[in-house]
């Protein structure tokens, strides 16, 4: 099949009748829950840690840990007792699943057995026999059920049924006859401790704001339903909702608030799921499925007024997918449109250099805002990522484009971003994103926090794989609208319709999945563009956020779940006493800068007469606002060069000369143009100029000989003369404003790149002092937010309390480049700071950058000059740490070997020994835990929170039993009769990029399509099968309780 045919036929029909039954005919087809009110801080009665339940007396009933026969089972336990009641208090929890129902009518779920669940039941009660059923269930080699019913009589008597003998247990819930349950331990027996005394209730708290208070709605069952990441309501007022995997779409009515009536969630028939991006438009759902059936953009439709989708159409295909592919679907604002959000492992919708052969009618159909130059752009060569991600990934990263209800023609609008999953419009038909950071960048010069980003049209932000993200002060980039902090960004809404305060009604919401976070961005026009401020909205510990939608009833729905995790749906409703009507705010105060910026967006296409656009784009070049000099410029490149090259090179006003400068270099030409535009550059007075027009100079430099070509001698010479005695600007003596030594910070990064591009004499001995200066170790400030979430925190405090000196980073990043012009002590000076480096903290790659940078610097230089440099003690021999020994002696472990020397429970085991054992398995080499070791493999320090002991024990002894599709390898075999083993880090239109060896990322191939004979999935893990086998028991046992300890050194199996 020819392009042409691949890019433009790629809308398939498909016709769901049977086939969605018989996929999902073992699991009932409705649901209903009742809501219930949750502890929510803003509203303090809400708050039922205290219920108004007196203390249990010292000769009360102690609750029994029951469960029957067979730990590997699913039971159903029944207590009866009679009404009627003044007060029911219900408290319970399950070792590791339960769902509790009174009369029917479900009251309680739970997934995490150190937090128990306390519910108020009144309301269930009724007079006469009441019945409480709850099924259990059990995940690992542990398993038990706990519960204590307070009932509280009309005449003032309290009554207590605890668990014990008495309660009832079958395997049914509709079971004829009933049995006693075995004993297991009594409350406060170990491994589990009083869970009914550790502030149950405070744990499951929200944290919000004054007058918020949080409903759930439904608690997902997982088997069945699995576990939703996407929302979104249809043109009946009905939410839908989307498992990450195979589980498909749900269909979810909601009662009014303050409404008795339950949660109805309906199983739709239609066969698709994996969506990560749902809108309901012109009488369509529209679906973007990331994975599954083949991620694309897909629509469903009923046709024959069943209320059910019975046909399904792929509209078009997306190349790529996973957590870094397709995402969020947005109605444009005039609702003719729809806008569609993907991250940096999906290509574009088309490819530039594939136009060209398409007929022209069919052509027609691609456009993009931005001009079709895209490209890497970074001046000193590039590191990839030290752990191997997202390498070969290329420009243009993550992006948005815009498309017809037919998904037949595609527009890119803004690109540059990591991974944003979501994205909105606000009233002034704005769009907002908000995009990821790469935690394994902590502490280095090139981390990027996560941010939400202003996406007007043409927009670039500069998201570049490993060491090449852009910094904010590209003039060919925008800047966020504001940075947010480490975490996952998930599910975005503006909160219009919400019956909420003004304020919150204008506000952005955006979820953070990692450290269980929504945050309000209130944001305030501000030029051409806007600012913003974040308020924490909602929070708790732990709440994997998913999505954020606000209803037509005027409350805030959320979703909590993905990647396997047990899943909830959430709302919001206000119930202080602040004015809700609706207070919708729009632009009053900016409206001329956002116009005339609309006005240029109106040229970011090529024009039949370009005249007009460059009358208006050209004279707001020199434009003081950063939004319209950019708008001014992509119009511009849109244009022939030819219509406005001369009055760049004829302009003398500042931002006019840089701005043309950068355009005319990104544009291309040949070397006679190089050397004018360093000339139009070199008229320009460096001290009259002001820092912007400082660094959008150096920006400029940089684009010249990144686009066009190294520089000739006498332009070498030019430039150094007039750059070199900038560097290192310092403020003034006695000078310590921060502002200004950011600002000297960023002028100084960008001199010392194009000095050493520029092989500048001296330049080595300038950047070496910079070197030895005592280190500046700026740490950001983000509060409480490591103590959210136990894995990523662990490495984010040891980042805060031991920060690098970024800047000093990034000189050692730069001077690594020089080849020639270094003396001995300039080596010196270069080499030993790397000892002072690596006492620092940072994130996964921090270490792995580090040594790249020390071996790119040794392997620039000449075979004597490395001779000289280890001669004179400037650099010792890197070699690998040697990993610890076992004592032994081991022995062929199995299974049944390991879980019988584990018995009922770990206890009395060496966390620092198994710490030990885990380097001396080699585990640490590819696996991360609490903030240490290698990210080849998943990282481990949750864990337990998924895997029993029994899990654990078989994944190390039996690896090629499960392997997670993200780390499986490929078995790649080119044309050549060479074979290639590992895992596919990265995938292009082009070619394919492997790491071939899983213990150092570093070490990868990258293969061209056109040269794969073939390409199978290997069904053998890289993990090696014998790594317990040098082990002897011992040492398997405390192996066994660090990575069942989340990092824990204070849990009870360490205890003596």
């Amino acid at each position: 099949m020819n392009l042409t045919h691949r890019l433009c036929c790629l809308a398939t029909l498909f016709v769901v009748s049977g086939a969605s039954q018989t996929l999902w005919a073992d699991a009932p087809m409705v649901y209903t829950q009742s809501v219930e009110r949750v502890p929510s801080s803003g509203v303090p009665e809400s708050i039922t840690g205290t219920v108004d339940e007196p203390a249990s007396p010292a000769d009360a009933p102690v609750p029994r840990w029951i469960w029957g026969a067979d730990l590997g089972k699913v039971y159903f336990v029944k207590k009866t007792f009679t009404g009627p009641v003044k007060k029911a208090v219900l408290q319970l929890t399950c070792d590791n699943e339960f769902s509790a129902q009174v009369n029917g009518q479900k009251v309680a779920a739970g997934s995490e057995w150190a937090q128990s669940s306390l519910v108020d039941i009144t309301k269930y009660v009724v007079e006469g026999e009441n019945t409480l059923l709850t099924e259990i269930k059990n995940l690992d080699s542990v398993g038990g059920f706990v519960a204590r019913l307070t009932i509280h009589r009309p005449d003032g008597s309290i009554e207590r049924f605890v668990t014990d003998e008495s309660w009832l247990l079958a395997e049914k819930a509709d079971a004829a006859e009933w049995a006693k349950p075995q004993i297991i331990a009594k409350l406060g027996d170990s491994p589990w401790g009083d869970v009914f005394n550790q502030a149950s209730v405070a744990t499951g708290t929200f944290n919000t704001l004054p007058g918020f208070q949080v409903e759930r709605l439904f608690t997902v069952p997982k088997d069945q339903l699995g576990s939703w990441v996407c929302i979104a309501f249809d043109n009946k007022g009905r939410l839908i909702a989307s498992d990450q995997e195979t589980k498909g779409l749900c269909r979810v009515t909601l009662p009014a608030p303050g409404s008795s009536d339950p949660v109805k969630v309906e199983r739709l028939t239609v066969a698709i799921s994996g969506a990560q991006g749902l809108l309901y438009a012109f009488d369509s759902l529209y679906v973007t499925v990331n994975g599954g059936i083949g991620s694309g953009l897909y629509r469903c439709r009923d046709t024959n007024g069943d209320d059910q989708f019975d046909e399904v159409t792929k509209l078009h295909v997306f190349r790529g997918g996973g957590e870094h592919g397709p995402h969020a679907l947005r109605l444009s604002p005039d609702g003719k449109s729809i806008y569609c959000l993907a991250g940096n492992h999906t290509r574009p919708p088309f490819e530039p250099k594939d136009l060209a052969d398409m007929p022209e009618a069919e052509r027609a159909k691609f456009a993009s805002r931005l001009p079709m130059n895209w490209n890497e752009d970074h001046l000193l060569p590039r590191q990839w990522d030290a752990n191997g991600h997202a390498v070969g990934i290329l420009a243009p990263g993550g992006w948005i484009a815009k498309t017809d209800p037919e998904g037949k023609t595609w527009e890119i609008v803004s690109s540059g971003y990591r991974n944003a999953y979501d994205m909105d419009f606000n009233a002034d038909g704005e769009l907002f994103a908000y995009d990821a950071d790469m935690e394994y960048d902590f502490g280095s010069p090139w981390y990027r926090p996560t941010r939400v980003s202003h996406a007007v049209s043409g927009s670039e932000f500069g998201w570049r794989s490993g060491t090449s993200k852009w910094p904010k002060y590209f003039l060919d980039s925008l800047p966020e609208l504001i940075d947010i902090g480490p975490g996952c960004p998930v599910g975005v809404t503006f909160g219009y319709g919400a019956k909420f305060p003004a304020k919150y009604q204008n506000a952005l919401y955006i979820c953070d999945w990692t450290f269980g976070t929504m945050y309000a961005i209130h944001i305030t026009p501000r030029g051409a563009s806007y600012s913003a401020t974040k308020e924490e909205f909602l929070s708790r510990t732990p709440l994997p956020l998913t999505d954020v939608v606000v209803a037509p009833d005027g409350t805030l729905c959320f979703t909590i779940g993905g990647r396997g995790t047990q899943s909830e749906l959430y709302r919001v409703v206000y119930t202080g006493k602040e004015s809700t009507e609706p207070a919708v705010q729009k632009n009053t105060t900016t409206v001329h800068l956002h116009d005339l910026r609309k006005k240029l967006e109106g040229f970011h296409a090529k024009q039949a007469d370009p005249k007009p656009a460059v009358d208006l784009a050209f004279p707001n070049l020199n434009h003081p606002d950063r939004f319209i000099r950019y708008a001014a410029r992509i119009a511009l490149e849109n244009q022939p060069t030819d219509s406005w090259r001369e009055m760049v090179l004829g302009s003398t006003a500042p931002f006019q000369v840089i701005n043309g400068v950068a355009g005319l270099a990104r544009v291309g030409g040949d070397s006679a143009l190089r050397h004018r535009l360093i000339e139009t550059l070199d008229k320009l007075n460096w001290s009259t100029l002001t820092h912007v027009q400082r660094i959008e100079l150096l920006r400029a430099y940089e684009l010249i000989g990144i686009r066009l070509g190294e520089f000739d001698e006498a332009d070498r010479l030019l430039v150094i003369k007039k750059l070199d005695e900038r560097f290192p600007a310092v403020q003034l003596p006695g000078g310590n404003d921060p502002v200004v030594q950011t600002q000297l910070d960023e002028l100084n990064r960008e001199l010392a790149n194009l000095l050493v591009y520029l092989r500048a004499p001296g330049i080595s001995t300038k950047i070496a002092a910079l070197l030895t200066a005592p280190p500046r170790q700026i740490a950001p400030d983000y509060g409480n937010l490591a103590s959210r979430n136990a894995g990523y925190g662990a490495t984010l405090n040891a980042v805060q309390k031991n920060h690098p000196d970024s800047q000093q980073m990034h000189y050692a990043f730069a001077l690594r480049n020089l080849k020639s012009g270094w003396t001995m002590e300039d080596r010196k000076a270069f080499f030993n700071w790397f000892n002072t480096a690596r006492t620092w903290s940072g994130g996964a790659s921090y270490p792995g950058f580090l040594r790249n940078m020390d071996n790119d610097a040794w392997n620039n230089a000449t075979d004597q000059e490395k001779l000289a440099i280890e001669a004179f003690g400037a650099r010792k021999p890197v070699l690998p740490p040697e990993l610890p020994k076992p004592d032994g002696p081991g022995r062929d472990w199995s299974l049944d070997s390991v879980m019988s020397a584990v018995g009922a429970e770990l206890k009395e085991r060496d966390y620092e020994h198994g710490k030990k054992m885990f380097a001396a398995a080699r585990c640490v080499l590819c696996h991360r835990f609490d903030g240490e070791g290698g990210a080849t493999g998943p990282e481990l320090t949750q864990l337990a929170g998924r895997f029993s002991a029994k899990d654990m024990a078989e994944a190390i002894i039996d690896p090629n039993k499960v392997v997670p599709d993200l780390f499986r390898a490929s078995v790649v075999t080119t044309k050549s009769g060479q074979v290639y083993t590992g895992r596919i880090a990265s995938e292009t239109a082009d070619s394919i990029t492997i790491i071939t060896n899983p213990e150092d990322a570093t070490k990868f191939v990258t293969i061209a399509l056109s040269e794969i004979e073939s390409r199978t999935i290997s069904n053998t893990s890289q993990m090696p099968k014998d790594l317990l086998k040098s082990l002897n028991e011992e040492e398997v046992l405390d192996l066994m309780a660090f990575l069942l300890s989340k990092g824990n050194k204070q849990s009870p199996m360490f205890k003596r």
